[in-house]
């Protein structure tokens, strides 16, 4: 059995939104699939981005998550997982008041960082700027 600890792993940080590496494309043994632990403030979404290969699971940890994918948006909460098809436009944005956290499972594996540095986040009077917060 092979163990990574959310203190332990690699963290992205974009627009104020973190994405803690917990497996990606590769490692710990696995080629099949990658895991995210994702945290978003409030009033933060991502930009509608997909991935044309893999399918990918959000399961809320905490707080309210509302998931747009192909026009069609649903309000979610801990405990609620959602699954995304393959080149299927979406977007996790949080309405609430406190952090979202879920978790994230691409299948196959995509790279985080490849994946990363394809989308940004768009916040409500976001000038992009991280210094501002």
């Amino acid at each position: 059995m092979l163990v990574r600890r959310l203190p332990d792993a690699a963290v992205l940080d974009f627009h104020r939104l973190s994405s803690h590496i917990l497996m990606d494309a590769g490692e710990l043994g696995s080629r099949h699939m990658t895991v995210t632990w994702i945290e978003v403030p409030p009033g933060t979404e991502q930009e509608l981005h997909s991935h044309e290969e893999a399918e990918q699971v959000y399961i809320v940890v905490r707080g309210a998550a509302a998931l747009s994918a192909a026009g069609d948006t649903e309000e979610l909460e801990p405990g609620d997982l959602a699954l995304i098809p393959p080149a299927t436009d979406h977007v996790v944005a949080n309405p609430g008041t406190e952090d979202l956290a879920l978790v994230s499972v691409q299948s196959p594996a995509v790279s985080v960082e490849e994946t990363i540095g394809r989308q940004s986040a768009a916040t409500v009077g976001y000038d992009g700027d991280d210094d501002e917060y």
